[in-house]
């Protein structure tokens, strides 16, 4: 299997319209490939200016708002192409088109590194932080999978929650969660019933 990183990727428009979402850019030797799904906004952008940015976000919201359609984010103006980065990073990198594999439902854009640099120290992401990334995930796979697959993993992911998140990744489970729970159509919350049964059914988390 290749290696994936999860990023966000941005992309402008030929007006200048920035686009923003999570993407997992696939190692290929020095260079990275991303294989957006058509219809995509990034296709129309790639099309219109060849070139990409990939940041690693310091707040992990901005990944599950960008799958939730929260997707106004602070960016700034790239150094070497003419595009945007994510403000609040750990680093990001800038990417020329180098090649183009055309598909009539999956393009591949190989993009060569032209910059990069780093932003702020990053010591690591806890668990909650990694169960917001595979939810967010999940999230975009919805019609793929059956409800009770879904729930499965929505169930396994809420675990960490429960145990490690703080603020700012349970706001974005609660996004999440929204998601999930208007795709299929029900009222309760995951996140309340794990720790309900962690606590042996209080409802409480102890300190």
């Amino acid at each position: 299997m290749p290696l994936i990183l999860e990023t966000i990727v941005t992309t402008l428009s030929r007006e200048g319209a920035l686009h923003l979402v999570p993407f997992g850019l696939i190692a290929e030797g020095d260079d990275y490939v991303l294989a957006p799904f058509r219809p995509s906004p990034t296709i129309l952008n790639l099309e219109a200016n060849p070139c990409f940015c990939a940041s690693s976000p310091r707040d992990v919201r901005v990944i599950a708002g960008a799958v939730t359609g929260r997707r106004d984010w602070p960016t700034v103006a790239c150094d070497r192409i003419p595009g945007r980065r994510l403000a609040d990073s750990f680093g990001h990198a800038e990417f020329e088109v180098a090649a183009v594999e055309a598909d009539p439902t999956r393009p591949r854009y190989r993009g060569r590194q032209v910059h990069a640099a780093a932003h702020a120290p990053f010591i690591g992401y806890n668990r909650a932080q990694a169960a917001v990334l595979e939810a967010a995930i999940l999230s975009t796979r919805l019609h793929m999978l059956t409800p009770d697959k879904v729930m499965a993993e929505m169930r396994y992911l809420a675990i960490a929650i429960s145990k490690t998140a703080g603020p700012r990744e349970r706001e974005a489970w609660d996004w999440i969660e929204d998601k999930v729970a208007a795709h299929l159509g029900t009222d309760g919350r995951i996140l309340a019933d794990t720790a309900a049964a962690r606590d042996g059914g209080s409802g409480v988390t102890p300190p």
